[in-house]
């Protein structure tokens, strides 16, 4: 039997946010800076995504791996917010942006490599200090709602978002806006909406926080509560699939049986490696309250970032980047890795950027979600400004207005190791 229901519309916004995590606050605090009215939807109690609920408490090398910072705007003003009220420092080596001279040269007399620009930091003191921030720059939040299905207007091929169905715990609500962005990591937004995407698989990895009475005493002796945490695992599978058990299939996280069976194994792993242990010595302190999936599905955007385009610039790019992993390899965030001509008045930000194997890695890890983010925000702030689709904002002039709030927008030459091959050159 066919069930009609009445959802009454419940507020209109210039733009919605679908996802709460740093990408999406990102974006969010943008446009409040913008003076845009903007609305974020998050999913579950708390905001920050993988960097708080997932435990990846890490902000990755922001540098050049030779002591020079790459990646500045709001990733380094969250960073410096991660540590604000709770444990955790960036690197202190590092004075405005750089390692001076003179310790670069110590740590070469030594034979040593400097270290890289990046801070761990206590997940759960972030997530508040973001909804702080949040508060304090207008942004209006929805905890505890899912964004279920787009209302979509087609117009010549183009798709429009006119509104969203949103199931929260007071129902099934409708809001609409003029623009939307999908940071939900798993593109959701995009693909209900019909716009193409892309998906890979996952490895067997999972993560939590373990207290111990070793710990605890380290902490004490040390007078630092981070030392109190130490980490437990389910799957312990590497950033390259090393250590992912043979037979397993990779999980595809964009199905609901797929997260299940993800969390199921995971957990069990988990309970059946902590049954070896002592239980009078240790506990869970947390364990992460979303699967800890690195990328699941993406838009297909005008541009595609690949791994060769290491040293290239990009007419377009809203951000210089860097490899978290290796130094040396330097980044730019071309906007066309953001947007689809299919889509009108949505764009997408963070982990679900259009990128190809490992650069699809390299544009979803915390600082670089941030900065694409930040710049979905003022597109859509332009967009609605001019009154045109976001695939045709003028970048030029959201570059400049990057620029000004402190946006690497170009990498230098410069920093291009000599060793390199590579051809520079403009991807138009």
């Amino acid at each position: 039997m066919l069930i009609q229901e009445e959802v009454r519309e419940r507020g209109h916004y210039d733009v919605i946010v679908a996802g709460g995590g740093v990408a999406g606050v990102a974006a969010a605090v943008q446009l409040a800076r913008e003076g845009k009215r903007a609305l974020v939807i998050e999913k579950s109690q708390k905001l920050g995504g993988l960097a708080t609920l997932g435990l990846i408490n890490f902000f990755v090398p922001m540098c050049n791996g030779r002591g020079k910072q790459i990646i500045f705007g709001m990733a380094e003003e969250f960073l410096r917010l991660s540590v604000k009220y709770g444990w955790g420092s960036p690197t202190a080596a590092f004075v405005d942006g750089q390692i001076p001279q003179a310790k670069l040269d110590e740590y070469k007399a030594k034979g040593e490599q400097p270290p890289r620009y990046m801070c761990r930091y206590s997940y759960d003191i972030f997530a508040l200090t973001l909804t702080e921030l949040c508060v304090n720059e207008g942004v209006e939040l929805m905890f505890d709602a899912v964004v279920s299905t787009p209302v979509c207007e087609d117009v010549g091929g183009v798709t429009y978002v006119k509104g969203v169905v949103v199931e929260n715990k007071s129902g099934r609500e409708y809001y609409t806006a003029d623009y939307f962005i999908d940071a939900t990591g798993d593109s959701d937004l995009l693909y209900r909406a019909g716009i193409p995407t892309a998906s890979r698989g996952n490895f067997h990895t999972y993560l939590g926080k373990l207290i111990t009475l070793d710990s605890c005493k380290r902490a004490v002796e040390t007078g630092n509560i981070q030392n109190a945490f130490g980490g437990c695992s389910g799957g312990g599978s590497s950033l390259y699939g090393g250590g992912h058990p043979e037979g397993v299939p990779l999980y595809y996280g964009t199905e609901s049986s797929e997260v299940n069976r993800y969390l199921i194994q995971n957990q069990l792993e988990m309970l059946n490696k902590l049954k070896k242990t002592d239980r009078n010595s240790r506990d869970i302190a947390t364990l992460p309250g979303m699967a800890q999936f690195r990328a699941t599905r993406r838009i297909v955007g005008e541009y595609t970032l690949q791994v060769d385009d290491a040293y290239r610039h990009f007419d377009d790019s809203v951000g210089a980047i860097n490899d978290f992993d290796r130094r040396d390899w330097l980044y730019e965030i071309p906007y066309r890795t953001l947007v689809n001509h299919k889509a009108g008045n949505i764009i997408t930000c963070g982990r679900t950027a259009s990128g190809e194997g490992y650069a699809w890695d390299i544009l979803r890890v915390i600082p670089p979600a941030i900065i694409s983010g930040q710049a979905a925000g003022l597109a859509c702030a332009m967009a609605q400004d001019d009154k045109r689709e976001l695939c045709t904002v003028d970048v030029p002039a959201m570059q400049k207005r990057l620029e000004a709030v402190n946006v690497g927008i170009h990498f230098d030459d410069a920093d291009i190791p000599k060793e390199s091959s590579t051809v520079h050159e403009v991807v138009d």
